[in-house]
């Protein structure tokens, strides 16, 4: 019969083996809801800014909830709002590229909410060891640069009614996981004109046409109907 009390294995020289410890598996959604080192969460108030265009690009963010809107600003000091981001995006991630130390564009808080800051040599580190999270770092860059292109053929090809009914319907995150917000988070016409590329009293047409339609309801919030898509896929 064998013994209870085993002897400890020995090395070849004699010493005692002392058993490797197992590496517990990295997740990503942990990594993105705490802090740690170099990561800090930021409480944000409506309109806070993040960042600014021209600041030294040392971080990235993570929106854990609220929405962010990304705008830029031309030599001549015309605004445009390039993208309204919600939980789940990531901010400033051309701090990633050591060509780009500077912040290309202002990032303000449209809601409440947080985000993570993420140190960019933290974030380095991370990207090379945790293959998870390298992994959803770059499916999140295929599908922002995938809403980039779709944008630009959005610009191109389709009417100013067709660019805003497509903004109001990603705002209420039709089409993505789960199920839509139908109602979205208070936003100017002016934001929605810069947006769409139009002016404020194209999108206050547009909005009072589709709220006629029964597209959209404003009950002190505006609401979104999936019966919104006929004007997308109308030709």
């Amino acid at each position: 019969m064998a013994s209870s009390n085993a002897l400890p294995k020995m090395t070849k020289a004699g010493n005692i083996k002392t058993p490797l410890k197992k590496k517990p598996n990295f997740d990503p959604a942990a990594f993105l809801a705490k802090t740690g080192l170099g990561r800090t969460i930021v409480d944000l108030q409506k309109k806070q800014i993040i960042f600014s265009q021209g600041d030294p690009a040392n971080a990235i963010f993570y929106i854990q909830s609220g929405r962010v809107k990304l705008s830029v600003i031309s030599s001549v000091g015309k605004e445009a709002t390039i993208a309204l981001l919600a939980a789940g995006s990531f901010l400033g991630e051309e701090c990633i590229a050591a060509a780009q130390p500077l912040r290309l564009g202002t990032a303000v808080a449209i809601t409440e909410g947080a985000v993570l800051k993420i140190d960019r040599p933290e974030m380095i580190r991370a990207l090379h060891q945790e293959h998870a999270l390298s992994d959803l770092f770059v499916s999140y860059l295929l599908a922002r640069n995938l809403r980039v292109q779709e944008d630009l053929v959005d610009q191109l090809f389709n009417s100013s009614e067709k660019r805003l009914a497509r903004i109001l319907l990603l705002l209420a995150r039709f089409g993505k996981e789960g199920t839509p917000e139908t109602v979205v988070p208070k936003i100017s016409q002016e934001v929605l004109a810069e947006m769409v590329g139009t002016t404020r009293a194209r999108v206050n047409f547009f909005m009072n046409r589709f709220r006629k339609m029964g597209f959209i309801e404003y009950n002190g919030e505006l609401q979104v109907h999936s019966s919104l898509l006929n004007i997308v896929l109308h030709d």
